[in-house]
């Protein structure tokens, strides 16, 4: 075996297309798979930094990729993303993973980026031990949002770059011997937590890094990303403070000013004085119903979904709306965004053609009608394959195109006057193409529905038998519970295990804080409980005195009763959930039926990722039904549902703050 590593070469396409679609755990899965002129377009937008490819013998068998955006996230200045990091398994005991992440950040500190930044899957403890051990540190969300990932930075390259002209002779010469990060960083543990540390009132992360004989220590300012102050200790004991250069760059800090805010009837616009991010909110409906992002006057910069970053806006007022403009050298965009009789009008024009921007339905339940086609329920992976691993392999919508979102109260239709790309049923990519005027135009209608009544609630048997149900404040949850010979929850306690996205699984029902279900930033999470210790609270539920959680269960002995959860939290930040998680005892693959904005569908599991609904039923591995609802239906109450490979995970979400109260019946049938 002979391992080459190498830049990516337009030839290998094919290959590393082939060997994402042959594991079905790569990290960047699109159900179907990508051929090769897809990869070739993904890299070519993500405006790639360096690729590099592990040949074995003529085969591709890993990739690194250092990206300045991936379509979730944008890099600030001197940051570059890792992403596309994937090796095959029969490598990965091998030196071929510690060689890419080298010779990637070696890169890095020849072109100037000096920052890392990567996201991971915690419940991989594998490849989460690994970033650990080579100095990946967490700054911002320790636990995972709706993509199922924590981000991570290494500020190595930017501290050796920033005091390397004061390294003498013997520490200089031991950096030049170095051939992994593993051996260089003092070890970190894998604790889902953050390294920021707030020092005179500045958040900062620590570095030990040993080189050769020498200890070289550092503290960076992770908002400014420069190093504060480096020493370097000799094997002698002897130290002394290193002159720190500044790095080659400067990060514009969010300023956060008050959005521009109008509003026409029941819709209100939301521009980011920061970014230029548009946010579209409707009466009636938690969280905005549409959100697009600044195309940015470079090409290369563009924001994403996920995340912008902080521009040199300028903003005047307009009739109905605002005029954004930003100016970059000699080129220039100007975009003017207006709201008038239910529609939002985005008008653009450029000295050069700007980048591309992402647009995001929030409809979270109801249907996505194409032209042509039947129209099929919200959720990743329905109707439309989810492709926001890799942008390129979305689904093209033509021009003349109208696609429409139908919700309980809203319907968005979004008429297509230049190709997009649909990259799943509420995600859109959209390029600027101007009209013979020279300005492009985009056009987002709403249009305010009556609300559907809520139909009866089926008639479903109980099951014959005891109820019992077992809770365990270790465990953070309940831990069994069986109604009859029935098996309504797995769990798999006394252990904790992986489950998802989730490394820190111990109950069947549990109660966490989560970001909001709607934050452009992360999405609602995977359930994954704090680290603090849960008590008892009387006559049958926990309180977790950290977070302010409370919750308690009434499982009466009659199986014809249900089985109430009412969830207690203190007012979080803004737009925080308390979520009551359920992992139901199903098979491999199982049926649920869903009330999405009041249509009731039955779905396979194996048919999507993650669905919402406002009541749901899961057929449990005994044939019988679990079925879930908020005992006061609101706009504000949802459930999600995920697949998994470890199974499905329902999650009852509503509003931190008050209480929220939840109905779990058992029965022979669905009960929505």
């Amino acid at each position: 075996m002979s391992i080459t590593i190498r830049p990516y070469d337009e030839a290998d396409a094919h290959d590393i297309a082939e060997l994402y679609n042959r594991h079905r755990d790569n990290p960047n899965p699109v159900v179907g798979g990508i051929t090769g002129d897809e990869l070739r377009r993904e890299l070519a937008e993500r405006d790639t930094g360096t690729f590099l490819v592990a040949v074995d013998d003529g085969r591709v068998v890993g990739t690194f990729g250092l990206f300045h955006n991936t379509g979730r996230r944008s890099a600030r200045a001197g940051e570059l993303i890792a992403d596309m990091f994937f090796v095959a398994p029969a490598y990965r005991n091998g030196v071929i993973t510690g060689r890419l992440f080298t010779e990637a950040v070696e890169w890095m500190v020849r072109s100037g980026c000096l920052v890392l930044r990567l996201t991971v899957n915690p419940a991989n403890t594998v490849a989460f031990r690994l970033y650990r051990r080579v100095g990946c540190v967490s700054v911002g969300q320790t636990v995972p949002g709706e993509d199922g990932n924590v981000e991570l930075h290494n500020y190595i390259p930017l501290i050796l770059r920033s005091v390397f002209h004061d390294l003498g002779p013997e520490v200089k010469a031991a950096l030049g011997g170095l051939n992994s990060f593993a051996t260089v960083t003092e070890s970190r543990d894998d604790e889902l937590r953050s390294d920021v540390r707030v020092v005179d009132g500045v958040r900062t992360v620590d570095y030990c890094l040993a080189v050769g004989e020498f200890r070289l220590t550092a503290s960076v300012d992770v908002d400014r990303g420069a190093v504060r102050q480096a020493r370097i200790t000799g094997p002698d004991g002897d130290s002394r403070e290193l002159r720190v250069a500044e790095p080659p760059y400067r990060i514009r800090a969010h300023r956060r000013p008050e959005p521009h805010r109008f509003t026409s009837g029941a819709l209100t616009v939301e521009v980011d004085g920061d970014e230029g991010t548009v946010r579209v909110l409707g009466d009636g409906h938690h969280g905005p119903l549409f959100v697009s992002t600044w195309p940015s006057c470079r090409a290369d910069r563009p924001a994403g979904w996920r995340e912008g970053e902080p521009r040199d806006l300028r903003f005047a007022p307009v009739p109905g709306g605002v005029r954004i403009t930003e100016r970059c050298g000699d080129d220039e965009i100007t975009g003017t965004v207006t709201l008038d009789e239910g529609a939002l009008c985005q008008e653009f024009a450029f000295t050069r053609r700007p980048g591309r921007l992402f647009q995001t339905v929030g409809l979270r339940q109801g249907t996505l009608a194409l032209d042509g086609e039947q129209p099929v329920p919200l959720g990743l992976g329905l109707g439309v394959r989810d492709a926001s691993e890799v942008v390129a392999a979305a689904r093209v919508l033509p021009a003349g195109s109208a696609p429409a979102w139908t919700g309980a109260e809203w319907t968005v239709r979004m008429p297509v006057t230049a190709p997009a790309r649909l990259i799943h049923s509420g995600l859109l990519e959209r390029g600027l193409e101007p009209g013979p005027d020279g300005t492009a135009r985009l056009r987002t209608e709403f249009h305010r529905r009556t609300a559907a009544a809520a139909g009866a609630t089926p008639a479903v048997r109980p099951l014959d038998g005891a109820r019992r149900v077992q809770l365990d404040a270790t465990a953070a949850g309940v831990t069994s519970w069986k109604e009859g010979t029935a098996k309504v929850l797995r769990s798999p306690h006394p252990r904790v295990r992986a489950f998802g996205n989730n490394p820190r699984w111990s109950a069947g029902l549990w109660v966490t804080a989560e970001p909001a279900r709607h934050s452009r930033a992360t999405g609602l999470g995977w359930g994954v409980r704090s680290t603090g210790d849960w008590e008892p609270k009387q006559p049958f539920g926990l309180y977790e005195p950290q977070q302010g959680i409370a919750w308690e269960l009434d499982a009466p002995d009659d199986t014809a009763a249900p089985v109430r959860v009412v969830v207690s939290s203190p007012a979080g930040g803004e737009g925080e959930e308390a979520v009551l998680w359920l992992t139901p005892n199903t098979g491999r693959r199982t049926t649920l039926a869903v009330d999405s904005a009041g249509t009731r569908w039955e779905l396979d599991s194996g048919d999507f990722r993650q669905i919402w609904a406002s009541a749901a039923a899961v057929r449990l591995a005994d044939g019988s039904w679990l079925t879930c609802r908020p005992e006061h239906p609101a706009g504000d109450t949802e459930i999600v549902l995920r697949t998994t490979p470890s199974g499905l995970l329902v999650g009852c979400a509503a509003p931190a703050g008050g209480e929220a109260a939840w109905r779990l019946t058992v029965g022979d049938g669905p009960g929505v």
